[in-house]
């Protein structure tokens, strides 16, 4: 049997069981458990499968429809936003030109952040507002307001954001996932963050872990394009394709 008939039918199994041990492979597939093991080794690598001792579970990729208002989203998982957004907030240095991405944990940055002499540019008219509050200084992109998220977007904002070369830049993501890396719903939305992540020498993407196994309409960019900051890693293969910083609680 070819290795890509022996994958499908492991898949198909956990379709089907969700959890599979590498006996219950070996038997529907005909092969020694020695090449089931290799094989599930390759499947977790390429992410389609999620490898635990003595077997295999399944890859958790639910697809998100839409995408809630700023309000709804601001109200869920509060106390995990605000630890993430107090981590981020320590990484910007004083000299740091910094993009920060409208959502509802960057807004949390703003409470945190103290570096003054840094320079801020952002897409979200909120975040935009309390850093300015601070005393702090701040560019606001250009381009459309879209409703609901309230976060600048589209094709005026991109070309916005091409004159600019970020040290840093700070954002939010739908889901989060190792086959479609990460994701938002909307392609406008999705082609801002993908060029304030191509502007930037670091990303950072603050993703509570709820946004793990999700995936969302478009890519913006795949794992390994930044680095994940997380309040609970959803699961260890995350770490094989990127960097990931877990913020405990305390």
């Amino acid at each position: 049997m070819l290795a890509e008939e022996r994958f499908s039918m492991i898949l198909q199994l956990l379709k089907e069981k969700r959890t599979a041990t590498v006996g219950e492979c070996s038997e529907i597939t005909g092969a020694s458990e020695a090449t089931v093991r290799r094989d599930l080794n390759l499947l977790h690598k390429q992410g389609k499968l999620i490898k635990v001792h003595g077997g295999a579970t399944i890859l958790d990729n639910t697809f998100v429809m839409g995408e809630r208002d700023v309000t709804t989203k601001s109200q869920m998982n509060v106390e995990e936003k605000k630890r993430i957004a107090a981590y981020a907030a320590a990484q910007i240095e004083e000299d740091d030109f910094v993009f920060l991405d409208a959502g509802t944990t960057t807004i949390y940055m703003a409470d945190y952040i103290n570096t003054a002499n840094a320079v801020y540019v952002t897409t979200g008219i909120e975040l935009a507002r309390r850093l300015m509050e601070k005393g702090l200084r701040v560019f606001v992109v250009g381009g459309q307001l879209k409703a609901g998220t309230e976060a600048i977007m589209g094709s005026q904002a991109v070309d916005s954001m091409s004159r600019y070369n970020f040290t840093k830049a700070f954002l939010g993501m739908n889901g989060v996932s190792v086959r479609a890396g990460f994701t938002t719903p909307d392609p406008e939305e999705a082609m801002t963050k993908a060029t304030a992540m191509e502007r930037s020498y670091i990303t950072y993407i603050l993703a509570d872990h709820t946004k793990f196994g999700k995936v969302s309409s478009v890519t913006v960019a795949p794992l390994s394009a930044a680095t994940i900051i997380t309040d609970q890693l959803a699961d260890e293969v995350y770490r094989e394709h990127t960097t990931v910083k877990e913020v405990s609680e305390g």
